[in-house]
């Protein structure tokens, strides 16, 4: 098990610290780094350390920013991976890897080792939430998918980016530039890993986990996703991703339109694409009325048209699902966190995670061929 942060916020040193840290600052930089999550020495803050809010950054969550690499291409990576296996030698070892080296190595060897499912889930949060907020969602998330035996998830790459603190609409159009850089991060690390693959696997001697890479973004997060997809030329676009879950995603509704040159990339990244809406999502009703120009947002209303997709692309319904998990009055009426608040949500993530049949999937009616809604 291990959870990865990749962020492109600044890098801080704080008074009396002797390491580096994530800044909690709202704007983006160039470069992305890796982080590698500590939970061996994780403990519950305290009920009157959660009353005080006293606890930040690394009181919430500690963790270790990997070196950067010495050079660059994954060549350093398979020279440790055969010197391990005692096919070649070499004085290199994985405390000579950074950066995505270090994460694409570490991530083999833990996928490797086992015959049970060891996925991966990528995931890409959304609007309004600073770098504690972030370590705070980590923690959720590795409840929810790591620690639960209904996921396959044992690894999670939490995708950091600086999105306003602010839940004030104005903020809302800083988060989208934000969200637009960020989106390059995204690109480099797809494209690194394509190299990763290629450096590997060019060699017999080893060969593929066999494992799922999966990828959800959440609200605002999906307009990262956008970015990155912007950027991808279809020609160099590697089937890498199993499940892509698009979760109350906060961007136009016609964005698997050809035109829009984005989200109609998706079915060559991915073996399956499912788009989770809920009609009541007050959160999305804002950001259309308040901040999209009267535009229709996928999370809510679905796409205006995927016929050409809809082998691949499945659209679910969670309108109808119970807040059983959360139900706060942020969630009961935000009807924007159902992955979260709801277990029936969670199941059916869970069962799409596990790649069953989206026909078979249970806890859904079907409505259409690839339209279904969760039902109680």
């Amino acid at each position: 098990m291990a959870v990865y942060i990749l962020s492109n916020r600044k890098i801080v040193r704080h008074k009396g610290e002797k390491v580096d840290s994530f800044s909690n600052d709202e704007y983006s930089i160039p470069n992305f780094r890796i982080a590698k999550c500590d939970f061996d020495s994780y403990k519950e803050p305290t009920a009157a350390a959660k009353k005080k809010k006293d606890y930040t950054n690394r009181n919430i969550l500690n963790y270790k920013l990997f070196s950067e690499p010495e050079k660059q291409g994954y060549q350093e990576v398979l020279e440790v991976l055969q010197n391990e296996k005692g096919l070649k030698k070499s004085a290199l070892t994985a405390n000579n890897l950074g950066g995505t080296q270090r994460l694409f190595y570490e991530l083999y060897k833990n996928m490797s080792s086992t015959k049970d499912r060891s996925d991966v889930l990528i995931f890409i949060h959304g609007y309004a939430y600073d770098f504690d907020d972030e370590l705070k969602a980590i923690i959720d998330l590795k409840k929810l998918f790591i620690d639960n035996p209904a996921s396959p998830v044992e690894h999670i790459l939490f995708v950091s980016w600086p999105a306003s603190s602010s839940i004030v609409p104005l903020t809302y159009f800083d988060d989208k530039a934000s969200s637009i850089n960020s989106g390059s991060s995204l690109m480099r690390l797809f494209y690194f890993y394509t190299q990763f693959l290629k450096d590997i696997f060019s060699n017999r001697d080893l060969i593929p986990c066999n494992q799922r890479i999966h990828l959800m973004a959440h609200s605002m997060g999906n307009r990262v996703l956008q970015s990155m997809l912007y950027s991808l030329k279809k020609e160099n676009i590697l089937r890498v991703i199993d499940q892509v879950l698009l979760l109350n995603a906060d961007v136009t509704y016609k964005v698997f339109e050809d035109s829009e040159d984005s989200f109609n990339k998706l079915p060559l990244l991915a073996n399956r694409v499912s788009i989770y809406l809920n009609r009541k999502d007050t959160i999305l009703g804002i950001s259309q009325f308040t901040k999209n120009i009267l535009t229709p947002r996928l999370g809510k209303n679905g796409p205006s048209d995927i016929a050409k997709l809809k082998d691949i692309v499945s659209i679910i319904d969670c309108t109808f699902v119970e807040d059983d998990v959360l139900n706060s009055f942020k969630y009961e009426i935000g009807n924007h966190w159902g992955y979260l608040s709801s277990s029936m949500v969670q199941k059916d993530i869970f069962q799409n995670l596990y790649g069953v049949d989206r026909n078979l999937i249970t806890g859904r009616s079907k409505d259409n061929e690839n339209i279904f809604t969760i039902i109680s």
